[in-house]
């Protein structure tokens, strides 16, 4: 497994610590059964299988069809690789997850992701195991490394998770910056720039009706900025009164990991939160 897997393993674990230590990590409120299960076959899954294979996958077919353009990026000053792993990387998740919150199918691939009535570093790769296969982001980031630019991707890597993991954690740590008032500029900024706790639990968030909630958008990943740009963006500097998904019945263990193999029978106009219902049909 690459160092930078390592890194991210370790920023992974020091946060569940401080959970550990200041909250609940192992026994969360509202925990059902299969929670446990599916965080870690998905993100064993995740670091052990699915990524080693994309970028195998790419590596063999860029051998195969483009041989002269393996490395041909190696070269590149770092200034210039960031804006290329922002947009082809990070801000193809953000429409990739954008889209999943609006396509019926899509959402089904990610719902697990917020079927988890809590937040925590253990959501952090809890997804559909079909869903990490087809995100173009980590296809993309492969292309780039058979470009020569794996170096990079490996800083770039660990600045991402230790974002995301940080957003996700139920420890807060945007909290206590609001309150400095000398840090108000400063926070303004990075709120606005990555995401934190206070937006990214705003989008894990259980009911609509409660003001800290915003499931519809917030789907930045390490950049919050893509919601700014793109209006999805909700800045509240509160955290929602409880977390999971709004009417809609609890997904299966085997729904949550291998939809659709393991179909859900439901109205699929409630698959995703907050979906305006279709006029129903009338016969002749």
């Amino acid at each position: 497994m690459p160092t930078e897997n390592w890194v991210v393993i370790a920023i992974y674990l020091g946060f569940g610590l401080i959970e550990l230590v200041r909250s609940n990590l192992l026994r969360k409120a509202e925990q059902s059964r299969d929670d446990a299960i599916v965080e870690t076959v998905s993100t064993l899954l995740l670091f052990t299988v699915t990524q080693p294979l994309i970028i195998v996958a790419v590596n063999r077919l860029g051998l195969s069809l483009f041989p002269a353009w393996q490395g041909a990026l190696a070269g590149l000053r770092w200034y210039v690789a960031l804006p290329l792993f922002l947009v082809c990387e990070d801000m193809m998740q953000y429409w990739w997850h954008r889209a999943s919150h609006s396509v019926g199918w899509l959402y089904n691939l990610h719902r697990a992701h917020h079927n988890a009535r809590y937040m925590s570093v253990r959501l952090t790769y809890r997804n559909n195991i079909i869903y990490y296969v087809l995100m173009p982001s980590l296809w993309f980031a492969a292309a780039l490394i058979y470009l020569g630019l794996g170096w990079f991707y490996a800083g770039y890597l660990v600045v991402k998770m230790l974002v995301i993991i940080g957003a996700h954690s139920d420890v807060a740590w945007d909290a206590p910056l609001y309150r400095i008032g000398w840090l108000a500029p400063v926070m303004w900024v990075v709120e606005r720039t990555i995401s934190t706790p206070a937006t990214h639990h705003a989008h894990h968030g259980r009911h609509l009706s409660d003001p800290a909630v915003h499931y519809k958008g917030n789907f930045g990943n390490l950049l919050f900025l893509w919601d700014v740009l793109f209006g999805t963006a909700r800045i509240t500097r509160h955290y929602p009164q409880s977390y999971g998904v709004e009417n809609l019945p609890d997904a299966t263990l085997g729904q949550q990991l291998l939809w659709p193999i393991f179909p859900e029978n439901r109205d699929p106009d409630r698959r995703i939160p907050g979906a305006a219902p279709r006029t129903p049909e009338v016969s002749a």
